[in-house]
């Protein structure tokens, strides 16, 4: 997969970017994108990895748990007092219990809201404060998913944490018009740590659903998200974009 290849160099050079749940998968490879690119970058995440990953690509951690509002705070706080400013706040982090809805309990229903919810609210939240302060300026991303749009059996929460992902993108665009953009990546499949323990005979049958025939990379939404966030991407906001290899053209 090449999509790592080819970053725009400076492209965000100057610019300070803030990745939840950075520590693997699509955030790290967010990070390492951006870094590419010229941007200043903090991680956040509950995985003490992040510092790891902080460290390769010159940006710094701050460890972070988006279900509590307190840390969220901390982690806008501890960014500006690193870097002076946040122009890039990226909502990616989040967890799941996979089970049919009478299997799960209401404190894993809330673990999962907790992050995928209330923490990309809070994120947003102080973003804009931030943005708003220093000029007005700024781009959210929020992480969502193909399953934002379609249904699985055992995903009732984590799919309401990305239903409402794309809803809330779509109020914060036009809070916040023009000067903060907010924008949604809706990823399908996308070959990660997550989808290692599954039973190769399921995973083969998850990929011949997919019309592209193939898991996509994390580097592949990582290019997505530095153009989304770029001054390329300007007239973009309030929307999700698609990356699934054609998998919800089936209909």
């Amino acid at each position: 997969m090449t999509a790592r290849m080819f970053p725009v160099p400076e492209r965000h050079k100057g610019r300070v970017y803030v990745i939840t749940g950075g520590a693997k998968g699509i955030g790290r490879a967010c990070a390492e994108r951006f870094a590419a690119e010229g941007a200043q970058v903090m991680i956040a995440d509950i995985d003490e990895a992040g510092a790891d990953v902080a460290e390769a690509v010159g940006g710094a951690f701050h460890r972070t748990d988006m279900s509590d509002p307190g840390q969220v705070r901390a982690l806008a706080a501890a960014t500006v007092a690193r870097f002076g400013r946040i122009d890039i706040w990226h909502n990616n982090a989040f967890t799941a219990v996979f089970k049919p809805i009478h299997e799960q309990s209401l404190e894993e229903f809330d673990q999962i809201t907790g992050v995928g919810i209330r923490g990309y609210w809070m994120g947003a939240k102080v973003a804009v404060e931030q943005m708003r302060a220093q000029g007005g300026k700024g781009v959210i991303v929020n992480t969502a998913s193909v399953q934002s749009f379609v249904g699985e059996k055992g995903f009732s929460a984590y799919q309401a944490t990305k239903g409402a992902v794309l809803a809330m993108t779509r109020s914060l665009a036009l809070d916040h018009a023009p000067d903060i953009r907010a924008v949604a990546i809706a990823p399908g499949l996308i070959a990660t740590d997550a989808i290692k323990g599954i039973a190769p005979d399921v995973m083969d049958e998850v990929i011949a659903g997919i019309p592209a025939g193939r898991a996509a990379q994390p580097e592949e939404v990582a290019a997505l998200a530095a153009f989304i966030a770029s001054d390329e991407a300007d007239y973009m906001s309030g929307t999700a974009v698609i990356l699934d290899g054609a998998y919800l053209a089936i209909g």
